[in-house]
């Protein structure tokens, strides 16, 4: 009888931790993107003002800390939600998996550009991708040798391309965690990069090498790592008209009193750009939900369909206000069935 007792106590208690404690956190636990955060937070606002829930708690680690923190396990002293301004990694998904967070919601909220903006004070810069990755990228090539690279021995804007400012390069920018770095790296400089043939060629030729050419960046102090709070390059930016600074659009749209952002390849980084993809660096945004929280932390399902209601992310919604490009409708019908469904992301989706 005793130990039919302890067995069922052992039971109970199993039971208690898979239902992932309830009742000991009564609010949504959101961490991750910057970029993302600003939409995030007008939502969570939105939804604590509307329902009875409490208004969720977000921080703002980067994409890359967040996936580390939400696929960390299951349980009240995880994340709920992360959000990211990149897709999830297959790496991060398999040790999500590994850590038994087996099933992911991945909600793709709209677009976004990364703008390399610098003061309205000083002049607008006009910079192709190839100006991008010689201005930052660790090495470069070396004369006409294909194959032949060097470390970066440009100092001013003026050494990459002649017809730019005879200023020193100074570029702040977000830390290796963040998935603005992530696809800017991706974006702008590799596509830089793939101007040189033999760059191009080495896609095909060795993965690995091409890679680490295109995707490093200097670390002489021409590019300053600025953390993962945008709006701290923001106002550096506003004290030194020389300087230049990477962050998503929503932050040049909400400080073009003060900011311009850079011609890239001809193309402004404008709203209607960034939507209909002219503008070469921009970027899908996205929010993923542990679905084993869903019906265990208090109001979740609300505010997802916060989120996916077309007052929020519609082409009139609220978060347009804030610098989101809105996905066409088809897509975001798409992404508002798979909330409804809690639809998990699989491994053969990456």
């Amino acid at each position: 009888m005793k130990k039919m007792l302890i067995a069922s106590l052992a039971l109970v208690f199993a039971l208690g931790i898979g239902n992932v404690g309830a009742a000991s956190r009564d609010y949504i636990s959101i961490v991750g993107s910057s970029t993302v955060y600003p939409f995030a937070t007008v939502v969570a606002e939105n939804f604590g003002k509307a329902t009875g829930f409490k208004t969720p708690t977000i921080e703002s680690t980067g994409s890359g800390g967040g996936h580390k923190l939400f696929g960390a396990g299951v349980g009240v002293e995880y994340p709920d939600i992360t959000n990211s301004s990149r897709r999830i990694k297959k790496s991060e998904f398999e040790a999500a998996k590994a850590n038994g967070v087996t099933e992911i919601v991945e909600v793709k909220i709209g677009y976004d550009g990364i703008v390399i903006a610098n003061s309205n004070r000083a002049p607008l810069f006009k910079l192709s991708r190839k100006d991008i990755f010689l201005a930052l990228a660790k090495d470069v090539p070396s004369g006409n040798v294909a194959g032949k690279t060097m470390p970066n021995p440009n100092k001013t804007w003026k050494d990459v391309n002649s017809s730019l400012p005879d200023i020193k390069i100074e570029v702040l920018g977000p830390p290796p965690t963040s998935g603005t770095r992530d696809a800017f790296v991706e974006l702008a400089m590799e596509g830089g990069a793939k101007k040189f043939a033999w760059i191009a060629d080495l896609k095909g030729q060795d993965k690995k090498a091409y890679k680490a050419l295109c995707h490093t960046i200097r670390e002489d102090g021409a590019y300053i790592e600025a953390g993962e709070n945008d709006n701290l390059i923001v106002q550096k930016l506003d004290t030194n008209p020389d300087a230049l600074g990477i962050f998503g659009f929503s932050f040049l749209d909400q400080n073009a009193d003060k900011l311009q952002g850079a011609l890239v390849d001809g193309i402004a980084p404008e709203f209607e750009a960034i939507a209909n993809g002219s503008y070469p660096v921009s970027r899908p945004l996205f929010f993923y939900v542990k679905k084993a929280h869903v019906d265990s932390i208090p109001g979740i399902r609300e505010f997802l369909a916060e989120f996916t209601s077309e007052k929020a992310w519609g082409d009139e919604g609220y978060l347009t206000d804030k610098g989101l490009i809105p996905m066409p409708e088809a897509e975001r019908k798409q992404f508002r069935q798979a909330v409804e469904n809690l639809t998990p992301l699989s491994a053969s989706d990456l």
